[in-house]
């Protein structure tokens, strides 16, 4: 049924969320502890797929999302989404595609908006404790993620899709109207999203729908929770429930068979991926190997690993690069994919008395872990068992390669997996804990001699095969311009003076490429481009009745 949309909707002016500081004494604080009561009270619960617009209780072993900080507990199980539910998902989502893509869009975008709303209100307590209890976040960790990040890619998103589809042909000729209408994807889009940020999850699923694009979403298994919560709300917001199709499943055999049922229907038009390296580079092989089964070239849009420096420059300000460097290495543990690694200090600001290294120790040192109910510590657990073994094994393999612990290096997963600030200097700057990716609490040093900067630029540069982010401490601006045009290439999002994580929908776009993505920049107006099939309009309002042109004119 189509609908008469007789005006021309201006969206509300969006800004970003602004942050709670849950201080003792606030009313947010009160209503996060209480939500967190209430949860941890009531867990496990019991997370089914959602097909076909009703929830589906998949029969068989059920999975557990245990609590990084009590995995003993669990915050929820969900069943094994088949390749079979994954098949009757994706017709339900065709069949919804017409009509959600014949929706006028002002109101696909006021389902997000009120979504939004609806995060950063109602739900803004819960969803925090949800993203702290399943994903081991702190409370101030949550906050930027669950309610204001996630809040701010809905709104902006509706406000960047609707000055795209104002981005109209500034050329017509006498008697000729040319429009551009932006078409969503023929076919489903297939979302696979990561444990390590809740708004991403959202996002990831939010920015194809705004654009009229149907959906399959595969959610980590360790976000399983807080992924639910983020698809009931925007069912409460009024999306429709075809629209997305929920499938969630632990990870080995039983994802690899959902994803080849998926990746091969003939219908599969994009993938929307955050995670590793390794699952991204191997899903673009299925899909290039599936490549002759399709109607259409599949849109492949993917954030993956970072491996991402910080660079001290001489003239910096020591107790600014120690805070970036703290904030960008420890906070949430060193799982954000913007997390600080590598670190290239100058030998003069190294040792001695008020230098780096003293100021750097004694601060992390200063540092405390602990359960995430406990809202005084800085750090707390890593997401799992592997993540935390892993951690503990580049200590290992560092300390082999000749580096030297400074701090740090041990770890205790007996109640929940914590795994302590570390900090290593190596003599190698292409050592395995300055090339490989952690994803976890381990920060390595190298010292450069402080006439070496501009070597130092290329070394970063050629290190590793990512290129995510990275920032300069330098009061020097020659010197930071000249790291600038060396370090070109090297990040997606470079920060000066700054941290190398935080980016903010609307103001810091997000993404990198080499092996770190496609860099197609979510939180920006050209990243909803991939979502969409523009058509080129010419209406002619007096065509010509007759076939030749003046140059056909005999002299």
């Amino acid at each position: 049924m189509s609908v008469s949309t007789n005006a021309i909707f201006k969206l509300p002016t969006v800004k970003n969320e602004p942050n709670f500081n849950y201080a003792p004494g606030s009313p947010e604080r009160a209503a996060l502890k209480k939500a967190l009561a209430e949860l941890e009270a009531a867990a496990p619960f019991e997370v089914p797929a959602f097909v076909g617009g009703k929830e589906v209780k998949v029969s068989g072993e059920r999975t557990e999302q245990p609590m990084p900080h009590n995995h003993k507990k669990a915050l929820c199980t969900f069943g094994t989404s088949t390749p079979e539910l994954a098949s009757q998902a994706i017709e339900a989502a065709l069949a919804a595609q017409p009509e959600w893509e014949a929706m006028p869009f002002n109101d696909r975008a006021a389902i997000f908006l009120r979504a939004a709303d609806l995060i950063s209100g109602k739900y803004r307590a819960k969803i925090c404790a949800a993203t702290m209890l399943g994903q081991g976040k702190n409370v101030w960790q949550a906050e930027i993620d669950a309610a204001a990040e996630l809040a701010d890619f809905f709104r902006f998103g509706a406000a960047q899709v609707e000055q795209l589809y104002a981005m109209q042909p500034t050329e017509n000729s006498p008697g000729v109207w040319n429009r551009t209408e932006y078409r969503p994807l023929e076919g489903f889009v297939f979302a696979v999203t990561p444990f390590n940020f809740t708004a991403i999850g959202g996002n990831l699923v939010g920015a194809p729908a705004l654009t009229g694009n149907v959906l399959v979403w595969k959610p980590s298994p360790m976000a399983t929770y807080s992924s639910w919560l983020v698809f009931q709300i925007l069912l409460e917001a009024g999306l429709p429930k075809n629209v997305i199709q929920f499938l969630p499943c632990p990870n080995g055999d039983a994802t690899i068979s959902l994803v080849d049922r998926v990746l091969s229907h003939r219908m599969f038009a994009g993938l929307h991926f955050t995670g590793s390296t390794h699952v991204f580079r191997h899903l673009w092989q299925k899909i290039g190997n599936n490549i002759n089964n399709y109607l259409s070239y599949p849109r492949i849009v993917g954030e993956t690993g970072g491996k991402n420096f910080q660079l001290v420059h001489p003239s910096a300000n020591v107790r600014a690069a120690v805070t970036g460097a703290i904030r960008g290495a420890f906070e949430y543990q060193g799982q954000k994919c913007s997390a600080l690694s590598r670190l290239y200090v100058p030998k003069g600001l190294w040792e001695g008395e008020g230098k780096f290294k003293e100021i750097l120790l004694s601060e992390v040192a200063k540092i405390t872990l602990g359960p995430v109910t406990e809202f005084e510590h800085f750090m707390g657990p890593v997401i799992s068992q592997a993540s935390f073994d892993k951690c503990l094994s580049y200590v290992e393999k560092a300390k082999q390669a000749g580096g030297e612990v400074l701090a740090g290096g041990k770890g205790d997963a007996s109640s929940g997996y914590y795994v302590e600030p570390t900090i290593i200097l190596t003599k190698d700057p292409r050592s395995p804990t300055m090339v490989d990716e952690i994803f976890g609490p381990v920060l390595t040093v190298y010292i450069y001699e402080d006439d070496q900067f501009e070597e130092t630029c290329k070394l970063i540069d050629q290190t590793t095969t990512y290129a995510l982010t990275g920032c300069i401490f330098s009061d020097d601006r020659a010197a930071t311009v000249k790291a600038g045009a060396l370090l070109r290439h090297a990040a997606g999002n470079y920060y000066i003076n700054d941290k190398s994580t935080g980016a903010v929908v609307g103001a810091q776009p997000f993404g990198g490429a080499r092996g770190s993505g496609t860099n197609d920049k979510a939180g920006s107006m050209t990243f909803f481009t991939r979502w969409c099939q523009p058509r080129s309009v010419k209406e002619s309002f007096c065509p010509p009745e007759s076939f030749p042109y003046p140059s056909n004119q005999r002299d």
